[in-house]
């Protein structure tokens, strides 16, 4: 099944990538920055739909994961002059092992004390940059330097260039996510979030496939916060804080838990929403520190309103309208309108009716007794 629908996963990759080049070369600067950030965010919120949405597990420390990726990426960029494709592997496995150790740690634990666990990573890594402020920059952090190649010119814009970046990153990896999300690795996750006794009496090792998610979440992460340092090109502790956590499961489970395309949909709501709602904020004359807390707000209001109109999400309440209008997929309709199977007894067979008790699972009748039969 994997294979027969990589060619079509693939095209979707391609059809999107020529949107977003075409929107890149007709729109402004700030919107071009606008969608290098949308690509920033799609990776570490898919990387955690497939945590929550296919596993099961609960994670409020993916923003650290993103910090892992940033500095990674930022230390190799400033000390060594790596290229930046080194750099995001770098970052990867950087991340990939961190995710390791805390999936191990975190095997035993379930529900509120998982999301506790993650949600400590989440406020004690950032940290660290206070504590080794020669490495880390404390809160000045790391100036990034990221430029355009030499041959696309030297008017050429820097955003246009972020913009196409991260989107070939963001689509590489909702490629590679799709993938494993419908191959047995992917269909472990759904059998130990479904029931984890029957899962291990299939054979399937449930402290190795929660870790993995756990690997492949922080994988994900780890690339986004590599995007995001050479988007903004500056790593700080101030833009990991525990609000990154908490506002990227929320855009996973806006998008749709489980669900790669609401990945999307998940990071246009933590770009835009912000933006959009500070302008407001500011238009209507209110100070700096009201309206750094109405984005929260609207995160509150819009997930409330998400979940009582599409309680599977944006991509979910897509899909059910547009089957609404097109009726079911082939599957569906394939399964309703199949005959039905033959039952009707032929002549050497149990008459009809003892044929129907038979079906039922009843016993069969008994044959009637012979009058003066003692």
């Amino acid at each position: 099944m994997t294979m027969q629908t990589l060619p079509r996963r693939l095209g979707v990759a391609v059809l999107t990538a020529v949107i977003v080049w075409i929107l890149s070369v007709r729109l402004d600067t700030f919107r071009d920055y606008q969608i290098a950030e949308i690509a920033v965010y799609v990776p570490a919120v898919a990387g955690l739909t497939v945590l929550t949405g296919l596993s099961g597990q609960i994670s409020l420390g993916n923003g650290a994961f993103m910090a892992i990726g940033a500095y990674t990426t930022a230390l190799l960029l400033l000390h060594l002059n790596w290229p930046f494709i080194a750099t995001l592997v770098a970052a990867a496995a950087l991340a990939a092992a961190a995710g390791g150790i805390v999936g191990v740690a975190a095997a035993r634990l379930r529900g509120p004390y998982l999301a506790g666990a993650t949600l400590m990573l989440g406020v004690a890594l950032p940290s660290l940059a206070f504590a080794y402020q020669g490495i880390f920059g404390a809160d000045q952090g790391l100036s990034v330097t990221f430029t355009a190649p030499a041959f696309l010119g030297a008017s050429f814009p820097l955003t246009r260039w972020q913009a196409w970046v991260s989107t070939a990153v963001a689509l590489v990896t909702l490629v590679l996510l799709a993938n494993l999300c419908y191959s047995r690795i992917g269909r472990n996750w759904r059998a130990v979030r479904d029931d984890e006794v029957a899962a291990a009496l299939d054979g399937v090792n449930v402290a190795v496939t929660r870790i993995l998610a756990f690997v492949v979440s922080a994988v994900s992460a780890g690339l986004a916060g590599s995007l995001l340092a050479i988007v903004t090109s500056l790593v700080a502790p101030g833009a990991f804080t525990i609000t990154l956590s908490i506002a990227l499961l929320t855009a996973a489970v806006i998008g749709g838990l489980g669900s790669l395309p609401g990945a999307l949909w998940g990071s246009l709501l933590i770009v835009l929403v912000p933006t959009y709602v500070t302008d407001v904020a500011t238009s209507h004359g209110l100070s700096s520190s009201v309206g750094s807390n109405i984005p929260i707000a609207a995160y509150g209001a819009i997930l409330i309103l998400v979940m009582l109109v599409f309680p599977q999400g944006i991509q979910g309440g897509l899909v059910r309208l547009l089957r609404l209008f097109t009726g079911p997929d082939q599957k569906t309709r394939s399964s309703r309108d199949a005959p039905a199977p033959h039952v009707t007894p032929s002549a050497s067979e149990a008459p009809a009716g003892q044929h129907a008790l038979l079906a039922r699972g009843d016993d069969p009748p008994e044959p009637p007794e012979k009058e003066g039969t003692p």
